[in-house]
């Protein structure tokens, strides 16, 4: 038995092209124990080549598109992100709701046939916490992980944790991982889950295959394998969709989206998304550290104008992270484009102009495209803003460096109001590189993670909420529409809101 007592550990982290493609013929593939399977494999362009693959240690997008598909998570959100058994088959709470007992599967292999056990989810969220990786911010409540047996998890928590499931559920970060296959330094290159995919071969630079692993809990899947190539262009993804290179995309042109839903050519299908895009200015610098220049900058900017070229209107401007279609949604709009107003506080604050490095990066190309409106947006007021645009590890590394004034960035895979919100803007938060700090705002994030009525807990988010805008800790872009083309081959795919790709279900006809 191993158990641990988890302490709050913050760590600073993200959020979050042309290749050649395989034929996608029939291939024999084999499974973690010696079984074969047989299936096409299903070709896949991603708009990034994922910066690792040891998914406790990665904040790419990139790397999570393809990881969703390698390991699995305790629990998992279904397509209404509801959360739903996947390694753990049920789970109980105690009366005092301080103890959350979760029974798991039985006969899970990892990719090397390895016995999955209650030793392996201990010794994961161990490694979370104890080596302060990006979300050993959800384990804050949590007190002790104990392996009560090979088949029984028990946690307990310090207070009521009404989020303790989508924490343990949503999968940026949250896998189940094989100690040995960590340990051993290939897990950053080999890495061994107990998904329906296993990881077959990387080239760098050009593409990741994944063959099926036919021991899957699930069911072995349809498909041989998946193959992810690395295309940043939308119009060349589009291309290569339509020519039958590849057979899944989620590289689309925005402006080509109504035209695309009537094609017959390929299936195109878009969804109300959970994430977020907003600008961050550095408080660690001055003068950003003053409130009311970053008021005077929420105020300058053309969200409307950002939302059309970004997006082409697919993506629905909103001035705080949670988008209208959720529960826990807060109205808010106090940022009209007012140049006035911005002039006026930058005035009241004695800003008399000067130079503001954007961090903006070549793998997100709508961050280049929205950096180039803002500039337009700031030269009136004095403001010169000079653009930079490296590649997303070296934005990360610059991020995380506090090496940057303002940047862009997208929040992923949000599910509880607390991810929208504590790890960004908790004094004490992983992901606070823009170094804000209130403690009203504190209190109230602090509160929302033991308020069990669900009334009063999205009273204490919109709180918040009003005052991270007002005080312009994050200043929101938009809500962008998960957007993802296929070929009509392909079947059995369904696009999420949390943008989480998995082709566990999918098949390729002939």
């Amino acid at each position: 038995m191993r158990a641990r007592s988890a302490a709050l550990a913050t760590a600073a982290a993200g959020a979050l092209i042309l290749t050649s493609c395989s034929s996608g013929e029939s291939v024999d593939l084999g499974g973690g124990s010696g079984t074969e399977t047989q299936g096409t494999v299903l070709r896949a362009a991603i708009g990034g080549e994922p910066d690792q693959l040891d998914p406790h240690r990665t904040s790419s997008y990139f790397s999570f598109q393809v990881l969703e598909n390698v390991f699995d998570t305790l629990v998992e959100p279904d397509e209404n992100l509801e959360m739903q058994p996947a390694l753990a088959e049920s789970w109980t709470v105690s009366d005092d709701q301080l103890t959350w007992t979760f029974e798991l599967r039985d006969g899970v292999t990892f990719h090397d046939g390895s016995d999955f056990t209650a030793d392996d989810v201990v010794y994961s969220y161990d490694r979370i916490v104890d080596e302060e990786l990006a979300n050993a911010w959800k384990f804050a409540a949590v007190t002790e992980v104990t392996a009560v047996d090979d088949d029984t998890v028990e946690i307990t928590v310090a207070q009521p944790t009404p989020n303790l499931l989508s924490n343990l559920g949503g999968f940026k970060g949250m896998a189940i991982v094989s100690e040995e296959n960590v340990t051993s330094g290939d897990i950053q290159t080999k890495p061994i889950g107990t998904g329906p995919f296993k990881v077959d071969s990387v080239v760098s630079g050009d593409r990741i295959s994944l063959s099926a692993n036919a021991d899957y809990w699930g069911g072995a899947p349809a498909l041989g394998g998946v193959e992810f190539s690395f295309i940043s262009e939308a119009s060349t993804a589009l291309a290569a969709l339509r020519s039958g290179e590849i057979d899944w995309t989620d590289v689309v042109p925005d402006q080509q989206v109504a035209e695309l839903e009537s094609a017959d050519d390929l299936t195109l299908e878009t969804s109300p998304s959970s994430d977020y895009w907003y600008l961050a200015l550095n408080e660690n610098k001055a003068p950003w550290d003053d409130v009311r220049v970053r008021q005077a900058i929420a105020y300058a900017i053309d969200r409307e104008a950002i939302v059309q070229a970004t997006s082409y209107g697919t993506a629905q401007e909103n001035q705080l992270a949670i988008p209208e279609d959720s529960v826990w949604f807060t109205e808010y709009d106090t940022y009209s484009t007012d140049l006035d107003e911005a002039q006026r506080l930058l005035d009241e604050a004695g800003f008399t102009g000067g130079t503001l490095e954007f961090l903006a990066t070549s793998d997100y190309p709508e961050t280049v495209t929205a950096a180039q409106i803002i500039a337009s947006n700031l030269e009136p007021l004095g403001i010169d803003v000079q653009i930079s645009q490296p590649d997303f590890s070296t934005w990360l590394d610059e991020q995380n460096s506090g090496n940057f004034d303002l940047l862009m960035m997208g929040w992923l895979g949000n599910i509880d109001p607390d991810d929208f919100y504590y790890a960004q803007h908790h004094s004490t938060g992983g992901s606070n590189a823009q170094g804000y700090s209130n403690p009203t705002v504190d209190e109230l994030l602090d509160a929302g993670r033991t308020e069990t009525d669900e009334t009063a807990r999205k009273d204490l988010y919109a709180q918040a909420a009003t005052i991270i805008a007002d005080e312009a800790s994050y200043i929101y872009l938009y809500n962008p529409s998960v957007i993802q083309a296929w070929s009509p081959a392909v079947q059995g795919y369904e696009v999420r809101a949390d943008a989480a790709i998995r082709f566990r279900d999918t098949s390729l006809t002939e």
